[in-house]
C-alpha cells in the first residue's frame, strides 16, 4: 500500500477498498480506521516516493498534509498512487496542471457516474445513496441546472443581500462573551453561514442549525466519531430530503419566488428531479452556501494571529480588508480537493492518464505553488493579484457563490474591527478528518477589553 499503514495486513486493506469501492455503505467506519490507521506525523520525505499519499483524512486532521503535498509539487506534480484508502488515483498538485484539468471538462469528466468529484465516490451508483447534483454533472445538464440556480448569486442581488448580512454580523458580534474563551467556529463562522443559507432557501431561520448539522454530516459519512456506518450517516441526510421534499412540492404549487426551493421546483430543468437528486442538489447548495465561507471566517483569525505582523498591519489600515478576504480563501483553501474521472487516454505533465483514470485536482497544493504564487507559503494581506489563486476552481465548476462568499468575509472583518481591538486565539484549533473539506471544527478565542 501506499501509506504507513498499521493494525491490518494488505488483504484485510484490499478487501475493505474493494467493498467501499463497490458501494458497500455498511462497511464498518471503525474498522476502515483501524485498517488504515497511521502515524500522522510520519515524514514524506522519509520514505520512497511512490509510497507517498497527502489523501487520508487523519493527516488533514493534525495538520501534516503540507509536507506531503510539497514533497509531490517538487518531486512529482503528476503522481499516481496505485493503493489507497480510496483507490487508485492520480494527485495533480501545481497551479497550472489544477488549472488545465479543470479547464478541460470534456477531458476529465465530473459525472457522478464515472466517480463524481471526491476521491471515493462510487461509478455507475444508482441506488438510495447516490446524489446526483449539477456539479456532478457535464455539459449540457451542468449548464441548464446551474443556470437555475445562478441568479441568486448575481451582483444585483448580493447588493440586495449586503445590508441584511451587515445586520446580522452586528448582532453575531454584539452578543459574544468579552474576557472569555468560546469556541469561535460555533458562534461566530457557523451562526453567520446558517442565518445565510435559511435566507437563501427561505427556510425558517430557527432550522438553521438543522442545515448546518446535514452539512456536517456529509463531510463526517466516513468518520467512526459520528456514525458507525456510512449507512447510519445517510439516515440522517434522509431527513434532509424529507424537509426540502415538502418545501419543493409546496412551492411547484405557489407563484415563483426569489429563493433556491422555488427557483428548483419551477424551471423544467429542476422541477421533476428524483429524490435522490433533490437531495444531492440540496446538499451540494448547502455544503457550497456553508463550508467555504464558514472555514475561511475561522481559517482568517487563525491565520491572522499565526502572523501577527499582518493583524498589525490590518488594525493600522482596514481598507485592506478587500485585498485580505481572497487571501484568507487561499490560504485556508476550504475545499482541499476536487476529483475528475479521464475521457480518453491523455497526456499531463508528461504523464499518461489512461481512460477511466482518476484525477485529483489538489487545490490547497496549487495555492502553495511558488512557481505560479510569489511567496505562496507565507500570509500576506496586501498580496498584489490576490485573487490569484485555484480555490473556487476553473472553467464551467468554478464556485457559483465565490462573490457570496467574499462579501460575507469582507462585512463580517469590517464589522469585528470596528468592535474589537483583537480576537486573538487562546487554545489549540481542532481540525475535519476530511481530505475533501479543510475544515476548522473549534477555535478557542478570547475578545479582550
Amino acid at each position: 500500500m501506499t501509506q504507513q499503514y498499521t493494525g491490518s495486513s494488505d488483504e484485510v486493506r484490499k478487501s475493505i477498498v474493494q467493498r467501499s469501492r463497490a458501494g458497500d455503505m455498511t462497511v464498518s467506519n471503525r474498522e476502515v480506521a483501524e485498517a488504515f490507521a497511521i502515524d500522522p506525523q510520519y515524514d514524506p520525505y522519509a520514505i520512497s516516493l511512490d509510497r507517498v499519499d497527502p489523501s487520508h483524512p487523519s493527516l488533514f486532521l493534525h495538520g501534516t498534509h503540507w509536507k506531503h503535498l510539497q514533497r509531490l509539487r517538487e518531486e512529482d506534480p503528476v503522481h499516481y498512487h496505485e493503493e489507497s484508502m480510496f483507490g487508485p488515483y492520480w494527485s495533480v498538485t501545481k497551479y497550472k496542471d489544477i488549472k488545465y484539468v479543470d479547464a478541460h471538462h470534456g477531458l476529465f469528466s465530473s459525472q457522478q457516474q464515472k466517480g463524481g468529484i471526491a476521491l471515493g465516490g462510487v461509478p455507475d451508483r444508482e441506488d438510495q445513496y447516490s446524489l446526483p447534483m449539477f456539479i456532478q454533472e457535464d455539459p449540457p445538464k451542468h449548464d441548464a441546472q446551474r443556470m437555475v440556480v445562478a441568479p441568486m448569486f448575481s451582483p444585483r442581488n448580493l447588493s440586495d443581500l449586503g445590508p441584511l448580512i451587515r445586520e446580522r454580523a452586528g448582532m453575531i458580534l454584539d452578543g459574544l462573551p468579552r474576557n472569555e474563551e468560546f469556541n469561535w467556529v460555533k458562534h461566530v463562522s457557523v451562526e453567520l453561514t446558517g442565518q445565510m443559507l435559511a435566507t437563501l432557501f427561505d427556510v425558517p431561520q430557527e432550522d438553521r442549525l438543522k442545515l448546518i448539522d446535514w452539512s456536517d454530516t456529509i463531510q463526517n459519512l466516513g468518520d467512526p466519531e459520528h456514525f458507525e456506518t456510512p449507512d447510519e450517516g445517510f439516515q440522517k441526510l434522509f431527513e434532509c430530503l424529507a424537509y426540502f421534499q415538502g418545501f419543493y412540492e409546496q412551492r411547484k404549487k405557489e407563484p415563483p419566488k426569489f429563493d433556491l426551493i422555488s427557483m428548483l421546483a419551477h424551471d423544467e430543468s429542476t422541477n421533476n428531479m428524483s429524490p435522490q437528486e433533490l437531495l444531492g442538489n440540496v446538499m451540494l447548495l448547502i455544503v457550497g452556501g456553508n463550508d467555504t465561507t464558514r472555514n475561511s471566517i475561522s481559517g482568517g483569525v487563525l491565520a491572522l494571529n499565526q502572523y501577527p505582523s499582518q493583524y498589525q498591519k490590518l488594525l493600522q489600515n482596514p481598507g485592506l480588508i478587500p485585498k485580505m478576504v481572497p487571501e484568507i480563501i487561499r490560504w485556508q483553501s476550504p475545499v482541499a480537493h476536487m476529483a475528475r474521472t479521464a475521457t480518453q487516454d491523455t497526456e499531463l505533465g508528461g504523464k499518461l492518464i489512461r481512460k477511466n483514470d482518476r484525477v485529483c485536482m489538489w487545490y490547497i497544493s496549487g495555492n502553495r505553488d511558488e512557481d505560479a504564487i510569489d511567496r505562496a507559503n507565507e500570509f500576506i494581506i496586501d498580496r498584489d493579484n490576490s485573487r490569484q489563486h485555484t480555490a473556487f476552481g476553473f472553467g464551467i465548476h468554478r464556485c457559483v457563490g465565490n462573490r457570496l462568499a467574499e462579501m460575507q468575509l469582507q462585512i463580517i472583518w469590517e464589522e469585528v474591527l470596528k468592535r474589537f481591538p483583537k480576537v486573538e486565539v487562546t487554545g489549540d484549533p481542532v481540525g475535519l478528518a476530511s481530505s475533501f473539506i479543510h475544515g476548522i471544527r473549534e477555535l478557542p478565542v478570547t475578545l479582550r477589553d
